[in-house]
């Protein structure tokens, strides 16, 4: 258990922080500035940069003949945005759920991934896979743009408004932040957990996936603390059709990625059960996810790890 891999974890947490603290910043006052409402930014630009991580980490460990870490990362990273991390932003302050989330966002979601769980059932996902969730991202960001201009815009007065360019330079900075300090706290997570000698499909699907979470995990907070609930809610289902469409998609177009049976028949299952679950939880009369919801999401995270490592 060497000292280096702790140094890592912990620097990795506070730049992953940072990152996604100035990156909800960014993205606020682009979307000020060019009227776009912050649901938009949050299912697009923050979904891409907090989804940075899981790209880098898939197409490594595709490319490095680790298909467990490629699959399981993103599987375990899904499961932990809505059960972890939209369950503690849920505790901290309630989200007001919107028809357009319901109707649209979630759908898309979980239409992907019913498709990624098709996809993977004969143990692979080749090339011509990839390039159809390839085509249906940029299809989804074209038709969040387009439909997001017809919104109201949200206003914060919290928010100082500067010129487009330097909230890109926030965003660009963040969004590198956020790939170089989930890398460093992958790396740490794995080096202790292998310490252990834990299985490369259990690293993937909890600490892995927990730290490229850790981004969606820390803008979700800061956006619930500044009171932009559309970019919290916004930026987890965001993240997940990103995980999904953009990261398994680019990773299995540049090299196929095999599937492992037994990520199919529990770790894909736990994410589509707990995909119908955050529906059930924003269905309710008061149109919000409630303190209560977001435990109720805690608790099944904490059901999923403890049925994983028995």
């Amino acid at each position: 258990m060497g000292d280096s891999d702790i140094l890592y974890l912990l620097v990795g947490l506070v730049l992953l922080f940072l990152s996604g603290k100035y990156l909800v910043v960014g993205s606020v006052q682009l979307a000020k500035y060019f009227g776009i409402p912050t649901l938009v930014i949050g299912l697009t630009i923050v979904a891409l940069g907090t989804s940075a991580p899981e790209l880098f980490v898939s197409l490594k460990a595709a490319i490095t003949n680790h298909p467990d870490i490629s699959i399981g990362n993103v599987v375990g990273s899904n499961i932990s945005n809505i059960a972890l991390v939209l369950g503690l932003t849920a505790i901290i302050f309630p989200i007001v759920i919107t028809r357009k989330l319901i109707r649209v966002d979630w759908l898309v979601m979980m239409f992907a991934s019913v498709l990624f769980y098709i996809f993977s059932i004969n143990n692979i996902l080749s090339r011509w896979e990839g390039a159809i969730f390839i085509i249906l991202i940029i299809s989804f960001i074209i038709y969040s743009i387009k439909n997001g201009r017809k919104e109201k815009s949200i206003d914060n007065d919290d928010v100082v408004i500067r010129s487009w360019y330097w909230s890109l330079i926030i965003i660009v900075i963040s969004s590198l932040g956020l790939v170089f300090g989930a890398g460093w706290l992958v790396k740490g997570a794995s080096g202790l957990a292998r310490d252990f000698g834990v299985s490369e499909r259990i690293i993937s699907v909890s600490i892995i996936a927990f730290g490229t979470s850790v981004p969606e995990l820390a803008t979700s907070i800061v956006a619930a603390f500044k009171k932009e609930t559309d970019i919290s809610i916004g930026n987890i289902i965001g993240s997940n059709i990103f995980n999904i469409l953009a990261i398994l998609g680019i990773t299995s177009f540049i090299h196929p990625i095999k599937v492992s049976q037994s990520i199919i028949e529990f770790d894909m299952l736990w994410m589509l059960g707990i995909s119908l679950l955050l529906l059930l939880t924003m269905v309710g009369r008061k149109k919000k996810l409630t303190r209560l919801n977001g435990i109720l999401l805690l608790l099944s995270y904490g059901i999923y790890i403890y049925t994983l490592l028995i």
